[in-house]
């Protein structure tokens, strides 16, 4: 080993001599740096991550190495040193390592020093160190790849430009075979393969952050096998042509052979093996979550998940493929043996392609591709199907793909969150084939349903309703097979296991008044235990058989984790209206993203507020821009927060119509909402607007005159009623807004929160400092007066709540109120019999100070500008019914994979600075290494001195 490190030493030194060592290295710095801010362009795409170094890396270090490599040996041949050196009592592995080390001892500095951008990217965002780590280690095992190459060439040839050329086309071709301008002419097949023997895209898989054994495998493999044909190359020098040496010549060969194919051999057989990886990024964005290990390990029938991916695809979605046979593998792990996962190409199973078109109505994909001198559709498929016992369900690319420009006009196509998608789909088809029969047999202990009633002080109307409450519960418990009991008990009773007190204590149960204004009171409630847990069921009405069923199933659902929840949704009727010339046009607002949002995890229903009853087994309530309600719409909200429900609301004072006079957007301030019901339980929306400096841009069309011709453009103009609100300004313990890149409020009125109650209240969302409060309805900018943001600053600037969750018990809005209904509105008698004035602490409350985020219009505003923005609000509700629900799974999966780190925005002049600065200090670093190491060569060179005979100075 030390003969090897004193070839090192030795070789630096060498290096360091003259400046060809820091104008190569100064060189590959500069080139990183200019492609990190200007080609990838950095500060526009505002997102914290170091990928656009890492992606550059691989054509970078071609050259670095091979500039570093192409002297190593055709200098000493060219000079007559390397006769010397294989005299030397040194092994050729020792000359060879020795070298290798000190080429890898300047790529290892050329690396150091670019670990000021993720220092500087850490400090303008939130930055994940697992893809850094994993960056630098696969350019290290790059290098060492390319340099065992470069060091083999450069023994080969005496000329180190010939050297330097062959080292950059070998590196190259390693390069090339696996990136897609050479896989995409392929099909899947033989692409995979390609991409198993291609550097490059072994490197995209390590600097993402998964380091997978297959992949430091391959990398090792290349290296000893360069570094062993460097040895036998030099060897080979020493080699006579004669008869004495052919046998040992023939060994020499032959052994590298052999060599060869065991490396070749080992990666075959490592191949198949994709679990042998260590996911280091923060969030483990690339492995199964354990919400998902836990569905899969839960199944009890088998689950087929069966990929269509045509072998003839569109060449942007070939490199997907690999990644979705990667997941389905994991799936099949995961589920110890009970889900089978295959990947078929339907051209090659008419059968299996004849079935997904006549039973599932999965069709091919025309996608049309363009070539250099023609256009051509290619009809292919990239569909996955979910089945489970009889339900299933399909997912096609537009489910699975997202697709962002990048900024030279090109396409960045990309899975949004493959693990998330299928998890969905699973839990769908799995949760819709249960039943409560399955339900029920799956219970460690039996359920119980418990009636507590007083039937000498029920009120006439509900005489019947403990018979019909027995019937039913008994009629369950005769085909359950013991696996659920009733009873009945008078809590005024003398003998009575449990008091009103007690009651109240455990379940907040209170006696219902018989009449509004009467002292009498009675008992009519049915609590469930099962799984664990306690209950009040509620079935609502007149305790008709149906309904009573209906509660008790929904009950049992709740209690197990086998179920779809159910939505139910109210949002503004979508009614046609005359436009300003009489004709019937479509509604402005409309809410259907949000619904179709919501349906691939959750059966979503629309609700009827005006019968003044939600019904029993609806799990969550979102109300979207609430107003020209009734009493009677707002006690049926009331009430279903009352049984402990839980309640989102979109509920700004403010909602959005069009002009009919300009054809421009206005706003309406909202009538008969739900303000005062909303105030009861705490929360005071404002009459006003928040207005922020940090907002989403507005598209405005312009026109612009180009040699005459107008020419039509989309401008993005700053508008403050659109509030941007980043993870600075989010609940940071919330699972409603956790792992949210940003989200926009639009329109928005801020919240005043009542803190003096036991709830537990969350901000969830807030302005920036920046932001101000406008009472002014005028929405139109006026950028001639106001050129920076359309409107005068009005007011105090401050941060201001724009959404809260709050949780805990809340006292009824018509405690001690008779109803009022509107004028012709026919009221139930019966509506307010059984009417509950406090809910238990079970109950939970979602306000957003805005009508119009969920709002489809807005929807298709935004994408005009960042097409997959308005997903962020989309994820918000369904991170709110999630929340709502109890149900953290998918919450936790659909965060995880789908976090965008933003990058804080900065003035062009901060963005400069930062850029600057990065240069700087590379060119300081740079400087230094070459001063350190001068004076340490020169310290190291031994003083001269005068013989006093001649008085000459010697060494």
């Amino acid at each position: 080993m030390k003969q090897t490190l004193a070839i090192t030493r030795k070789e630096v030194t060498s290096y360091f001599s003259s400046p060809m060592a820091l104008i190569f290295v100064g060189a590959f710095l500069a080139a990183t740096l200019f492609s990190f801010f200007w080609v990838d362009t950095f500060f526009a795409r505002g997102i914290a991550d170091v990928r656009p170094m890492f992606r550059s890396m691989p054509l970078l270090l071609i050259f670095l190495v091979a500039a570093l490599t192409m002297r190593q040996w055709s200098d000493e041949e060219q000079s007559g040193a390397l006769e010397i050196l294989l005299t030397l009592p040194v092994s050729g592995w020792q000359l060879v390592l020795g070298k290798f080390l000190a080429v890898m001892m300047l790529v290892v500095v050329s690396l150091a020093l670019t670990l000021f951008l993720p220092i500087t990217v850490a400090i303008l965002g939130n930055l994940d160190w697992g893809p850094v780590f994993g960056g630098y280690l696969a350019a290290l095992l790059l290098a060492a790849a390319y340099t065992a190459i470069g060091l083999f060439l450069s023994s080969r040839t005496d000329n180190p430009l010939v050297a330097l050329m062959l080292t950059a086309l070998v590196g190259g071709a390693f390069y090339v075979v696996g990136s897609s301008t050479l896989v995409d002419f392929f099909g899947r097949d033989v692409g995979n393969v390609l991409r198993a023997l291609g550097a490059g895209s072994r490197f995209e898989s390590i600097e993402r952050g998964v380091i997978d054994v297959r992949d430091l495998v391959y990398y090792g493999s290349l290296t000893a096998l360069f570094l062993l044909l460097n040895v036998v190359s030099l060897d080979s020098k020493r080699w006579s042509l004669g008869d004495n040496t052919r046998r040992y010549r023939g060994a020499m060969l032959l052994g590298v052979a052999l060599v060869g194919a065991n490396l070749i051999l080992l990666n075959v057989w490592l191949y198949p093996l994709n679990s042998l990886r260590l996911d280091v990024t923060q969030d483990r964005e690339y492995s199964l979550s354990q919400p998902t290990k836990d569905i899969l390990g839960n199944l009890s029938e088998p689950l087929l998940i069966r990929a269509y991916i045509s072998e003839k695809t569109h060449p942007l979605l070939a490199p997907l493929a690999p990644t979705v046979a990667d997941m389905l593998r994991e799936y099949e792990i995961a589920s110890h043996g009970k889900v089978k996962a295959e990947v078929i190409d339907p051209a090659k199973h008419p059968d299996l392609e004849a079935e997904a078109n006549q039973t599932y109505g999965i069709r091919p994909t025309p996608f049309r591709q363009a070539g250099r001198y023609e256009t051509s559709v290619i009809n292919s498929y990239f569909d996955i199907l979910v089945r489970y016992g009889d339900k299933s369900t399909v997912l096609n690319f537009q489910d699975l793909i997202e697709v962002v420009p990048r900024r030279d006009g090109t396409p960045d196509v990309h899975f949004r969150n493959l693990e998330y998608d299928l998890t969905k789909a699973v839990k769908k088809v799995v949760y819709g084939f249960q039943s409560i029969d399955a339900v029920l047999a799956a219970l460690d202990q039996p359920a119980q349903l418990t009636l507590y009633v007083t039937p000498n002080s029920l009120p006439q109307e509900l005489q019947n309703a403990p018979q019909t409450i027995r019937q039913v519960a008994n009629d369950i418990a005769a085909q359950s097979n013991g696996k659920f009991t009733f009873k009945e008990i008078d809590p005024t009773a003398p003998n009575s296991p449990i008091t009103p007190k007690q009651l109240y204590d455990s379940y907040q149960i209170q006696p219902y008044a018989v009449s509004l204004f009467s002292p009498d009171t009675y008992y009519l409630n049915m609590v469930l235990q099962a799984g664990g847990a306690a209950q009040v069921v509620y079935p609502g009405g007149a305790v008709a058989e149906a309904d009573v069923k209906s509660a008790i199933e929904s009950g049992l659902k709740r209690s197990s984790s086998g179920f779809l929840k159910v939505v139910g949704v109210w949002s503004p009727p979508e009614t046609p209206t005359p436009d300003m010339f009489g004709n019937m046009q479509q509604p402005l607002s409309t809410y259907r993203a949000v619904r179709q949002a919501l349906q691939d995890e959750y059966e979503v229903r629309d609700v009827d507020l005006s019968t003044g009853r939600v019904q029993s087994d609806v799990d969550v309530l979102i109300v979207i821009a609430p107003k020209g309600f009734s009493d009677v719409e707002r006690y049926a909200i009331d009430q279903y927060l009352m049984r402990g429900g839980a309640v989102i609301m979109s509920a700004g004072n403010y909602t959005l119509r069009l002009d009919r006079m300009s054809g421009t957007l206005a706003l309406d301030p909202v009538s008969d909402g739900v303000q005062d019901l909303l105030k009861q339980y705490g929360v005071t929306v404002q009459q006003s607007l928040v207005m922020d400096p940090q907002n989403e841009p507005f598209p405005m069309p312009t026109t612009r005159m180009v040699n005459g011709q107008p020419v039509q453009e989309i401008r993005a103009l700053d508008y403050p009623f659109f509030v941007d609100v980043r993870p600075d300004a989010m609940a940071k313990d919330s699972p409603i807004v956790s792992n949210l890149p940003a989200i926009t409020v639009n329109w928005a009125s801020p919240l005043q929160v009542d803190e003096n109650t036991n709830r537990k209240v969350t901000e969830l969302l807030h302005s920036s400092k920046g932001s101000w409060l406008r009472t002014n309805t005028d929405i139109t900018p006026n950028v001639d007066q106001y050129p920076r943001l359309g409107f005068p600053v009005e007011g105090d600037t401050g941060a201001h709540t724009l959404a809260v969750s709050i949780q805990g018990s809340f006292d009824s809005y018509f405690k001690g109120k008779e109803l009022q209904p509107a004028a012709g509105q026919t009221l139930d008698p019966n509506l307010q019999v059984g009417q509950l004035d406090t809910s238990p602490e079970t109950a939970r409350l979602v306000v957003v100070g805005s009508s119009e985020f969920l709002d489809d219009v807005i929807f298709n505003i935004s994408s005009n500008l960042q097409p997959d923005r308005y997903r962020n609000s989309l994820t918000f509700a369904q991170n709110a019914v999630d929340w709502s629900v109890e149900d953290l799974d998918l919450l936790g999966i659909r965060t995880r994979g789908a976090q965008t780190r933003i990058l804080q925005p900065l003035q062009e002049s901060d963005q400069s600075f930062w850029e600057i600065l990065n240069y700087l200090v590379a060119l300081m670093a740079l400087a230094a290494i070459g001063l350190i190491w001068n004076i340490r060569r020169r310290s190291e060179q031994p003083l001269p001195i005068t013989d006093p005979h001649t008085g000459k100075k010697e060494a």
